[in-house]
């Protein structure tokens, strides 16, 4: 007789699956374990990388220059590793296994390999942690060889990738559960969808950190002589700004998914919208050629197909995305008898609702000041301006404070009673905290980017350069903007300790909320009929005016600042 062993997608012991009596969705056991843990840690990252941000900017605000530069520097590297991959890839893992086996109603794939993943993860979180705490790895995030750190640093990295690539695998592996126990027909969810596209962009960028930290990691420890500046460069940037993308493609399916749940709106064109994460994948990891504009090791012609004429396909998507949404809600909106006028649909949303507002608020913020500067800053010329200074960070916040971070934190007031099954402490400052993060956020992105067009540098500890042989005199306006970036940066800061105070707090001491029934078989997701919208859009008028009219002003604010850089860039420039 033979054996046969057991496939990972076979059946396996029996799962259960809780139904929640306030959202309708079915949570299935080990899925749900893994959901919260993975969001545990990451909102425990996000304690570290805030605590750490209160050092960077009271030291880049001239008057308070709060640290040492020692201490500055280790601050810094740290911060943007906690904030930039461990916050956001421990949550964008939750929000994977919510996708597949949350919204498609099915068990979740190899679950002890997720624990692995988990555990791999956290492992290498704390390893790297530990490494620039230690301070002699104080190489920023970008890490740039030959600055050498401790090998623990590269391993704690190389350690969390591979936790984070299994955590993609079981991804997948959950949809071909799904598929093929037909908790679903026709084609996944959008919001799904837009999970599988950050998914596969990830495998993407987690297999180019492998290929440039792993010889690091070598030379590092001796084993290998030299690895080459340039190609370090341009292969960690693969990775480095592709994890933006990841973060890109993960907040707008939570875009969508809020857009369903808090006005049960569903795209205007599905199509359209699938296609646009169609585009993230061919063509948003191009973005990262804006780090190499000053790059000797990349030829003039390739920089500008790829940031003058590919990258704009991505640029595409991303408003396809910042106009369907809106309007998905605008129409939703205006068939409950919101039609009074252009904006009635906007003014009668629910802004005491944290979930809409701090989405709302992530939406406006990560096109009006994430995109417009992105594509100002993938354009060749124009990079010129502004390239490593103090206005990239101001960009990044855009989009991965304002555009991820705030979508993450308005999630989190959705799931901490559908499930954590705890009831949220103190809803009026629950009210608040968007607004005070992601306006903060708005302020701080800004007067960093005016800073950055005067030329102030993008890490320097002390922009006044004291006792330098040759100085520079910055303009009173470079000072200015450097001491509001610190007011508005604290400002932040305290936006975002009261969202970890609300989600801790909700956790430890929220009443405990009705867990809704238990059983061992799913319940197919149901079929549902075209919208309205669909059947109505291009036969039956114009369906979201007040979209169209926002879509209006953004284009103008786009060409208006885009000509603007173009005059910045025929001036006299000065000498710093």
């Amino acid at each position: 007789m033979t054996a046969t062993l057991p496939s990972p997608l076979t059946k396996g012991p029996a799962a259960s699956y809780r139904t929640c009596p306030r959202s309708g969705l079915q949570f299935e056991a080990r899925a749900e374990k893994l959901m919260i843990a993975n969001a545990v840690v990451a909102v425990i990252a996000l304690l570290v990388g805030g605590i750490l941000a209160i050092g960077v900017v009271l030291t880049r605000w001239p008057a308070v220059h709060w640290l040492a530069a020692d201490t500055f520097y280790m601050v810094l590297t740290a911060h943007g590793i906690d904030m930039l991959i461990f916050w956001i890839i421990f949550f964008e893992v939750a929000v994977l296994y919510f996708c597949s086996s949350t919204l498609l109603r099915c068990r979740i794939a190899t679950p002890n390999l997720a624990w692995l993943a988990f555990a791999l993860m956290v492992i290498g979180a704390v390893t790297n942690n530990v490494a620039v705490f230690q301070g002699g790895s104080s190489v920023m995030m970008t890490s740039y060889v030959p600055m050498m750190a401790a090998p623990s640093f590269y391993l704690g990295l190389i350690l969390f990738a591979v936790g984070a690539l299994i955590a993609c695998f079981v991804f997948f592996g959950t949809l071909v559960i799904a598929k093929r126990d037909k908790t679903y027909e026709g084609s996944v969810p959008l919001v799904t969808f837009g999970a599988i596209t950050a998914a596969i962009i990830a495998v993407f960028t987690i297999t180019s950190g492998a290929i440039i930290l792993i010889p690091t990691f070598l030379m590092s420890v001796g084993v290998i002589d030299h690895v080459d500046p340039l190609v370090y460069r341009t292969i960690w940037w693969a990775f480095g700004h592709s994890s933006q993308q990841i973060n890109v493609a993960a907040h707008i399916s939570i875009w969508y998914a809020v857009a369903a749940i808090a006005f049960g709106a569903k795209p205007m064109s599905e199509r359209v919208s699938r296609g646009a994460f169609l585009l993230y994948i061919l063509f948003l990891q191009l973005a990262s050629a804006h780090h190499l504009l000053a790059d000797p090791g990349m030829s003039t012609s390739w920089k500008i197909v790829n940031t003058s004429y590919f990258m704009y396909f991505a640029v595409l998507a991303s408003m396809i995305h910042g106009l369907t949404i809106p309007g998905a809600i605008e129409v939703a909106q205006r068939q409950k008898g919101y039609t009074r006028g252009l904006f009635e649909w906007l003014r009668k949303a629910p802004w005491g609702n944290p979930v809409f507002s701090g989405v709302f608020i992530s939406i406006i913020g990560f096109g009006f000041l994430g995109g417009i500067s992105g594509v100002m800053m993938g354009t060749e010329q124009l990079n010129m301006l502004i390239h490593n200074t103090i206005y990239v960070p101001g960009h990044f916040h855009a989009t991965v404070v304002v555009g991820t971070t705030l979508s993450f934190m308005a999630l989190t007031y959705f799931l901490i009673p559908v499930l954590f099954r705890r009831e949220m402490i103190n809803p009026g400052l629950a009210k608040l905290q968007p607004y005070l993060f992601g306006l903060s956020m708005y302020f701080f992105c800004l007067v960093m980017m005016g800073a950055g067009t005067l030329g102030v540098s993008r890490r320097h500890w002390d922009m006044a350069f004291s006792g330098a042989a040759l100085g520079y005199e910055w303009p009173g306006a470079a000072y200015l903007m450097m001491a509001l970036v610190g007011i508005a940066g604290v400002a932040a800061i305290i936006g975002g300790g009261v969202y970890i105070y609300i989600t801790v707090g909700s956790l430890l001491w929220g009443k405990k909320l009705d867990s809704g029934n238990v059983s061992s078989k799913f319940t197919p997701i149901p079929p549902t009929a075209p919208t309205v919208a669909a059947q109505s859009y291009g036969s039956a008028g114009f369906a979201a005016p007040g979209t169209f009219v926002l879509a209006m002003f953004f284009l103008l604010a786009f060409v208006l600042y885009y000509f603007i850089n173009w005059k910045y860039l025929g001036q006299l420039w000065g000498l710093s």
